[in-house]
């Protein structure tokens, strides 16, 4: 009976511990933030059609199993679109998929190759998401494994017209993950061109500039990879969730 109490009372801990998220919303609210989402359906944003169930929202967070049903676009895009903005963001990778051909991007965004010049890759377990940005795939907050980290902008970063100056730039500072299974925190600014981007408290990207970014556009999570027909995971695919999501608009004459 004793043991029973005690494990009752390391149960409710924890459980008070996992819903402190009262606190954090009030202070959110205080700082002009609002929800993107209720942590109970999906009310804020456009759950692709013939999805079937595959992007959930259960137990207070966004659950996606990379497994939509949907024959066009399977991202899960907001229904209002944004200009300049402040989001944070609260993600995870549940699992891996496969091996992937994990290349290795150096500090100036380039990729590490051999003699011959051929790019470089090593097989490394993977998964794969991110966060458009803007209505733009090629504004795209990458979520993954690679040693680079998360939070770079492979659209812009793997251009081969994009200059080394805006490459540096949209290219990570510092691999700022936590392991997979655990819940990692953006802070993402946009403003006009301009992308800041911070993951558990590093600033991983500083005033990067997106040339021709649009000027508005929703926000999407992205769908990556896939099932194969055997019902096996394609390498890299988006096994992720989302939770605490709130985004503050700024005005541009501030």
């Amino acid at each position: 009976m004793r043991r029973s109490l005690e494990l009752c009372v390391i149960y409710f801990s924890l459980l008070a511990v996992c819903n402190a998220s009262p606190v954090q919303a009030e202070g959110e609210q205080e700082d002009g933030f609002v929800s993107l989402f209720n942590g109970t359906d999906f009310t804020e944003w456009k759950v692709p059609a013939g999805d079937n169930g595959h992007w959930r929202a259960v137990d207070g967070v966004i659950d996606y199993d990379a497994a939509s049903e949907a024959k066009g676009d399977r991202n899960l895009w907001t229904e209002k679109e944004y200009g300049d903005f402040i989001l944070k963001i609260d993600w995870r990778i549940k699992q891996t998929s496969g091996l992937y051909n994990v290349p290795i991007v150096l500090n100036d965004g380039t990729y590490l190759k051999d003699a011959s010049g051929k790019k470089l890759t090593i097989k490394m377990p993977n998964a794969d998401s991110g966060i458009f940005i803007r209505g733009s795939s090629r504004a795209q907050l990458n979520i993954w494994c690679w040693p680079i980290g998360s939070g770079e902008v492979y659209g812009y970063r793997n251009n081969p017209t994009t200059s080394s100056e805006v490459r540096v730039g949209v290219t990570p500072r510092v691999n700022a993950d936590n392991p997979v299974g655990e819940w990692n925190s953006f802070t993402i600014i946009m403003v006009k061109d301009r992308l800041t981007v911070i993951l558990n408290n590093k600033m991983v990207l500083e005033n990067a500039q997106l040339p021709e970014v649009p000027g508005r556009g929703a926000i999407a999570l992205q769908h990556h990879g896939g099932v194969n027909a055997d019902g096996s995971f394609k390498p890299a695919s988006s096994l992720v969730q989302f939770r605490n999501v709130w985004i503050k608009e700024l005005d541009s004459a501030e």
